[in-house]
């Protein structure tokens, strides 16, 4: 019975290996999502604030 056990848990350990690694892929995935939506919305807010001529963030610049 030993023997049985011992392939379960590993079995159980190998699970949770890989569940771990899937997460940290998603964490890396949704990392790199919110860089790339942060840049397109900072690109956005600069040629919004050159089109109506107004500092709508207040960092004091246009653009």
């Amino acid at each position: 019975m030993g023997i049985f056990w011992d392939l379960i848990q590993q079995d159980e350990i190998q699970k949770q290996k890989d569940k771990a690694n899937s997460m940290e892929e998603r964490m890396e995935y949704l990392e790199a999502e919110l860089k790339a939506t942060k840049e397109l919305l900072r690109k956005t807010l600069m040629e919004l604030e050159k089109h109506l001529v107004k500092d709508i963030d207040g960092d004091g610049k246009l653009g």
